[in-house]
């Protein structure tokens, strides 16, 4: 009778070693094989919107299930659109297929004003223009200029443009950026 136990320990020892044998293999593979998360880059598109929406200066971002999102950039900045556009530290808005509304953190200069950006929308079905809402104003843009993401140039900290810190003086509000590629002609000729 004490041989009886024997074979029945073995067994129980061999079931537990092929136990763990499968949890740690599991375990395993499961970490190795999973795909990095996607980028914010990556997000855009999968909602119909183009990628170069935001400048590559982004850092972090969360989006809730409700479309809820916030991007976190290194900081403030600028890119040169066809309107120059300010883009704050922190972004806010509501991500749906071909649009993001309840924006927050994006202007553009029109004229002498910075303007907040409202809402972005895709036609759908999709074409080549892209609209922002600016107040009640809806300005129809080419999509083309939003499918590369652009690097940005930071904002001073005597920067009175955007939302960066208030007017420095008058002379700073009346100022209207010079087109780069007219200046460089200018200088050339």
């Amino acid at each position: 009778m004490a041989s009886n136990p024997k074979p029945h320990q073995a067994l129980i020892f061999l079931l537990l070693q092929l136990f763990f044998f499968l949890v740690s293999t599991t375990t395993g593979t499961s970490s190795s094989s999973s795909p990095p998360a996607p980028t914010v880059f990556d997000i855009l598109p999968q909602f119909g919107l183009p990628s170069g929406l935001l400048p590559d200066s982004v850092i972090n971002y969360t989006l809730s299930e409700d479309g809820r999102f916030v991007v976190v950039l290194n900081n403030p900045c600028y890119i040169e659109f066809d309107y120059l556009v300010y883009y704050d530290k922190t972004i806010k808005g509501k991500l749906s297929y071909g649009s993001i509304t309840e924006l927050e953190g994006i202007q553009v200069r029109r004229f002498f004003l910075w303007l907040s950006v409202d809402e972005i929308r895709v036609d759908l079905p999709p074409s080549d223009s892209i609209y922002f809402q600016v107040g009640f104003i809806n300005k129809k843009l080419d999509l083309d200029q939003f499918k590369i993401v652009r690097s940005c140039y930071f904002a001073s900290a005597a920067s009175g443009c955007g939302g960066g810190g208030g007017l420095r003086s008058w002379k700073q509000f009346l100022e209207i950026p010079a087109p780069k590629e007219e200046l460089e002609m200018l200088i050339t000729e």
